[in-house]
């Protein structure tokens, strides 16, 4: 018996509808206000993925409206819709959804990703998920302008764009597609450096980027396991505390011991005897 479908499906589907004959984007953020979970512990994401596809499907006829409309929900700031107010969601939905179409517009894709940029530094940490999330469908959609765009954001050394990027390139369905997947290695090579050669890491912007770090490269280790293992044998060698720590919390991912179970345990001999 197939699901039944959500009370809010068909309130968006009309709503969106409405946007299109009145251009007026009151109605859409009203259904998304109202069915947004928040505040609370879960966003619906559920709703958020079917606005990105319907936007997308219809950007795919007519581009301006729908890319006008995911801008201006994208373009709520924390200041008016601060972290667990609804009007997050809304902002969390245009971001996805500008990433959703540019994936079908071409000529979107260079302003999609200014969005996600700001989304990737934004305070909500909800905002931060949109810009991986977003990043994660352009890397599979526009793959060249989109590894391009990950390489300057690292070339510019900003912790949360740091996070975005690693976190954007750990998901095994764009680690699948070979470019990425290499991009993914030399990236987090980057990033890392990064890190380990910054001066204070007591901000929160560095923590959560460590934090990132402490289960990203084990998804890529699987994707490309000989340079993902080099990776983790040089954060060992070097001996410092982040460092290590990235590589023990790596090492204690499932995902690791069970693909790899010699050379993981192997490696976290190493790490516990450094910590000793």
């Amino acid at each position: 018996m197939p699901p039944r479908p959500r009370p809010e499906t068909g309130a968006l589907l009309a709503a969106l509808d409405r946007y299109r004959t009145a251009l007026a984007d009151a109605p859409v953020r009203s259904v998304l206000l109202e069915h947004s979970r928040l505040p609370g512990p879960r966003g619906n994401l559920e709703l958020a993925a079917l606005f990105a596809e319907e936007v997308a499907g219809r950007a795919a006829q007519e581009p301006a409206p729908w890319w006008d409309l995911c801008s201006a929900l994208a373009g709520l700031s924390a200041h008016r819709a601060p972290t667990g107010d609804p009007g997050e969601f809304v902002a969390f939905c245009g971001t996805l959804g500008a990433a959703a179409v540019a994936c079908v517009v071409e000529d979107r894709t260079a302003p999609a990703l200014d969005i996600l940029r700001g989304a990737a530094a934004d305070p909500r940490w909800r905002l931060r998920e949109a810009a991986a999330m977003g990043l994660q469908r352009l890397l599979l959609a526009r793959r060249k302008e989109t590894l391009s765009a990950l390489e300057r954001w690292v070339r510019g050394g900003r912790p949360l764009e740091l996070r975005a990027v690693a976190a954007a390139l750990a998901e095994p369905s764009v680690l699948a597609i070979g470019e990425n997947a290499d991009a993914a290695v030399a990236l987090h090579r980057e990033v890392l450096t990064r890190l380990l050669a910054s001066g204070s890491r007591t901000s929160s912007a560095v923590r959560t980027l460590r934090q990132a770090l402490g289960y990203t490269l084990s998804v890529v280790t699987v994707a490309r396991p000989e340079a993902g293992f080099a990776l983790l044998e040089e954060l060992l060698t070097s001996r410092d505390d982040d460092g290590l720590w990235i590589v023990r919390e790596n090492l204690r991912k499932a995902r690791l011991a069970r693909r790899f179970p010699e050379r993981t345990k192997a490696l976290q001999r190493r790490a516990e005897r450094q910590r000793a």
